[in-house]
């Protein structure tokens, strides 16, 4: 049998000393990659929450500065701290700042709040053991207020001579549009074009894509309603005899030329009607709450007879359209519907 001479033995005590330093090395890298990891991904997850905490403190904040007609810096960032925190997880998300050197914009600055000291990072884990500093995390969000000036929806545009609806106002008188006899709230400015009233060409069915500015919105004329509006107007229907609201954005125009499918409209800008009843057609659902005995009707409301008669009913409202993410809000007139949108 082969003894083991004393350098042998020597030799395999240094191997086992190697050994124990690359263990303790490889302990090292993988404590740094569990911080990494770990650590990492609380970051993000993190930031996530303070991203909605932003978001949810930016749009609270043009809201209420809209609503206000102006804002100072420290009455907006008291309500984007209402919200802020709310819309966190944790319900620990600090507002850093709010920024109003833009007109018509707020912007929001949020941090990570420590539970223990109100600063900083949230409790340090694998990084804890790497003597690694705390992190403070970081967000924000950009909310634009304005009037609207662009947008999809029924393709039926309104004179601005029918438009009522005062600055110090929230809900107009109700009133009544008609394309016939004789079509209401026109004259040189809003002529209607001959045989269109306001239909607009449509970009999808029963939808009429419109912006304000330069743009001319292509008519489409006739007496016939637009096609394939019925589940639209089903829909609208459904919703008022439920005891709901049905308000509509129609785009406003202050002008109108030419005629048939070549006329156009100069649209200025945005006004919610709150719609009572219409005739667009005969029969439901493109003829509903047109006659002076339905619900809240009267006789000078009532566009039921003769049969050829085409009107809607309502009455403008104030409005502001809220969206999560879009374009900046425009520079349409203010006609009482404003957009206030996420734009960062």
């Amino acid at each position: 049998m082969r003894r083991l001479s004393p350098t042998s033995r020597m030799t395999g005590e240094k191997e086992r000393g190697a050994a124990g330093v690359l263990v303790a090395v490889m302990m090292l890298v993988l404590i740094g990659a569990g911080a990494l990891a770990v650590d990492t991904g609380q970051i993000y997850a993190e930031r996530a929450q303070l991203q909605n905490a932003a978001d949810a403190g930016a749009m609270a904040a043009a809201q209420q500065c809209h609503q206000a007609g102006g804002c100072t810096t420290t009455q907006a960032l008291a309500w984007a701290r209402q919200m802020a925190g709310p819309n966190s997880n944790d319900g620990a998300s600090a507002v850093d700042s709010v920024d109003l050197s833009v007109p018509n914009q707020v912007k929001v600055v949020t941090s990570t709040l420590n539970g223990s000291n109100g600063a900083g990072f949230l409790t340090k884990m694998f990084a804890a053991a790497l003597n690694a500093p705390a992190v403070t995390v970081r967000a924000n969000a950009i909310a634009k207020y304005g009037n609207k000036s662009a947008g999809s929806g029924f393709p039926l545009a309104l004179s601005n001579n029918c438009f009522n609806l005062t600055s110090a106002s929230p809900i107009a008188e109700v009133q009544k549009m008609s394309y016939k006899p004789g079509g209401t709230c026109t004259g040189p400015s809003g002529t209607q074009i001959p045989g269109g009233w306001g239909w607009l060409d449509q970009s999808s069915p029963c939808v009429a894509t419109t912006a304000t500015g330069s743009d001319r919105v292509g008519s489409d004329p006739g007496n016939p309603p637009p096609t394939l509006c019925n589940a639209v107007l089903t829909g609208w229907q459904t919703t008022i005899l439920a005891g709901g609201q049905v308000k509509v954005a129609f785009p406003v125009f202050d002008d109108a030329s030419n005629q048939g499918q070549n006329g156009y409209f100069h649209v200025i800008g945005y006004a919610t009607f709150k719609i009572w009843g219409w005739k667009f057609g005969q029969s439901s659902p493109y003829e509903f709450r047109d006659k002076a005995s339905d619900p809240g009707m009267n006789s000078s409301l009532a566009c039921d007879t003769p049969s050829n008669n085409r009107c809607i009913i309502g009455q403008f409202v104030k409005f502001e359209s809220i969206d999560s993410f879009g374009n900046s809000s425009g520079t349409g007139a203010d006609l009482g519907t404003a957009e206030i949108k996420l734009i960062k």
